[in-house]
């Protein structure tokens, strides 16, 4: 009873996700250029063939960016809002494109859960994606935590989680007040202290692993946000998502107590991994 998971990416610069039984796995976000997403899932042993669909959080180039290539070539389902299709401007086959419905998604054995979330874009989503007993949540490009992202990080035995920002780091650097504004004002991203915050407050009891993502390049550093989620680790792993390179795969497993018993993969052959 488990499922896998990896950061393609996470950043500015590109964001996708992967997350995944024995069977089937689906994307969130598609942010990564074609080819580079195909090197970086071989160079993780991840086949683009248990890909069967992949889901999209919103509009911004970051997210999208490699969607139409990866998509036509694979003929995946995407599933995505309508209003946020439209904004994109994407070309996708008709047949390949599904609205949100107001239920979960079944994807083989997955289950997944899209629900609205605080970000300046037109229709933006999270993510749940359930399998196993396991829940795995895609937390990124928030404005602002909301009671739906407390309620479903509260039952979650891995995130992905937006830790964009340094408060200091972000007032004294070279950003214009009105793009400050506009990052930390409710639809923009998470501090460090807010996904702290989250974290602090509403982690459930068999949270195992805490990938912290889509650091920024300019107001963030990795060993800032690890040094201030560390000591509230426990036993917990707790990694950042990188801007740079994909992370390992983490085996998520669930147990009949409601706990959940967490490792690198070992059947895929995992790679060196820098926080840099």
């Amino acid at each position: 009873m488990s499922l896998f998971i990896a950061s393609i990416n996470s950043g500015s610069n590109g964001n996708c996700y992967y997350v995944g039984n024995e069977n089937e796995a689906v994307l969130v976000d598609a942010g990564v250029n074609c080819r580079e997403t195909e090197r970086r899932m071989a160079k993780l042993g991840l086949s683009m063939g248990r890909v069967k669909a992949i889901f999209i959080s919103h509009e911004h180039g970051d997210h999208i960016m490699g969607l139409p290539a990866l998509a036509k070539k694979y003929k995946l389902p995407v599933y995505i809002s309508k209003v946020t299709l439209q904004g994109s401007g994407m070309g996708l086959p008709e047949e390949l494109v599904h609205y949100f419905p107001s239920q979960p998604v079944s994807i083989g054995a997955l289950r997944i859960t899209a629900f609205e979330k605080l970000h300046d874009a037109a229709d933006p989503y999270s993510f749940i994606i359930e399998g196993s007993g396991v829940k795995i949540a895609v937390l990124t490009d928030i404005g602002k935590v909301c009671k739906q992202t407390i309620h479903y990080f509260r039952q979650c035995h891995a995130v992905f989680l937006e830790s964009n920002y340094d408060e200091e780091m972000l007032r004294t650097g070279g950003y214009s007040q009105r793009l400050q504004n506009r990052i930390r004002g409710g639809k923009g991203h998470l501090s460090n202290d807010e996904a702290l915050q989250l974290f602090v407050g509403h982690r459930s009891p068999y949270l195992s692993h805490l990938l912290l993502s889509h650091l920024s390049e300019h107001n963030n550093k990795p060993e800032l946000a690890l040094d201030l989620f560390s000591p509230f680790a426990d036993e917990l792993t707790i990694a950042v998502a990188s801007r740079y390179q994909e992370s390992p795969v983490y085996h998520i497993q669930h147990t009949g107590d409601n706990s959940a018993l967490s490792k690198s993969l070992v059947p895929f052959h995992t790679v060196q991994y820098s926080l840099f």
